[in-house]
């Protein structure tokens, strides 16, 4: 039998919901595969800075890195603290973003599948600002090392995917010379090595209009920081908002998953929202350890778990806000009767 232990964060506003979604996909999984998770909970964010003053406590810290991977529900105010720390902490340079529509779930284009590799540790996020007299200053750091692997990520994610094999690099060149600059070169300096590959380049601005035009059209999106973040949240909306974005934090050695959200506390003990942006983080968890460990289990449940996403969906078991009657555990228990279903 697999073993993994995983650290769980469970989040603020809403995140506790959709943890507790995510755990019954989890049991679904143990129940039908051949895997046993050792789940520990931990604290970290707003709930946690409010009652110990701190909001990413160093017992949280030493319990992720004593994890095989970790999985955390969206965090309020103090996010900068938490997850943009745990990113340069463990190194966790990909943000991984996956954009895919699931029928009957409205989205501008019915074939949209499309991901973001972003950079995860530079750019103006690192957090350089300053003030000098009257004046704010913010430092964006952008390296050839960073750019190369975010690249290289990129490029490999292509070649595995079963689409367009194509990398669209994103930047604005034209005007930030030196960091976009460096950024676009080193991208097509990688390209190089890919010759299966396609690969071309959109200036950001041009980008954010296409995506709208035409989003069935891309395949593999690589960006700097802060260009991903935004570019993928706008995608987002295009297969049925922020809910159906799941995310992941890769680095050489560890990775975090997470919904691409924040933590909507306007929602929060309403059962309203979707909890496909936490379970689809949940199968990228799966993935991931089953090409870390060399796990075909892990990459049958990942599957497993995709499949119950979109049958359940498909029934018309939603949130009312895709016109359901759904809360969000109804949806996460659906879902997980349709996991353990393949059991039978």
């Amino acid at each position: 039998m697999s073993e993994y232990t995983i650290s769980l964060i469970p989040g603020d506003g809403i995140g506790p919901e959709l943890t507790e979604a995510t755990l019954k996909i989890l049991d679904a999984v143990q129940q039908r595969f051949n895997i046993d998770l050792n789940i520990i909970q931990v604290e970290a964010g707003d709930r946690c800075f409010e009652k110990r003053g701190v909001a990413l406590p160093e017992e949280t810290i030493e319990a992720i890195r004593n994890s095989h991977a970790c999985m955390k529900g969206p965090v309020g105010e103090t996010a900068a603290d938490v997850i943009v720390k745990l990113r340069i902490m463990f190194d966790l340079y990909a943000n991984i973003r996956p954009i895919k529509a699931y029928p009957p779930i409205p989205s501008l284009k019915p074939d949209i599948d499309m991901i973001f590799v972003r950079e995860n540790t530079e750019d103006v996020y690192r957090g350089i600002e300053f003030e000098v007299e009257d004046t704010a200053i913010c430092l964006r750091v952008i390296t050839k090392k960073n750019s190369e692997r975010i690249a290289k990520k990129a490029f490999e994610t292509a070649r595995r995917r079963n689409g367009k094999k194509r990398v669209t690099a994103i930047h604005k060149a034209n005007v930030m010379k030196k960091t976009c600059g460096l950024f676009a070169r080193t991208c097509r300096e990688v390209a190089k090595q890919y010759p299966d590959i396609a690969f071309d380049e959109l200036y950001v601005d041009a980008a954010s209009m296409r995506l709208i035009k035409e989003p069935e059209t891309f395949d593999v999106f690589v960006t700097p920081n802060m260009f991903g973040d935004i570019l993928s949240d706008e995608a987002a909306q295009l297969i049925g908002g922020l809910g159906m974005a799941p995310g992941a934090n890769i680095g050489d050695d560890f990775a975090l998953f997470e919904p691409i959200h924040g933590s909507a506390p306007n929602r929060a003990g309403k059962q309203t929202a979707n909890p496909c942006s936490m379970i689809l983080s949940a199968k990228m968890m799966f993935d991931w350890l089953g090409e870390k460990y060399d796990d075909p289990e892990c990459l049958r449940a990942a599957q497993a778990i995709e499949d119950a996403v979109a049958e359940t969906l498909r029934k018309g078991i939603t949130i009312p806000d895709f016109g359901g009657k759904a809360k969000t555990i109804e949806m996460a228990e659906a879902m997980a009767e349709e996991i353990v279903k393949g059991k039978r």
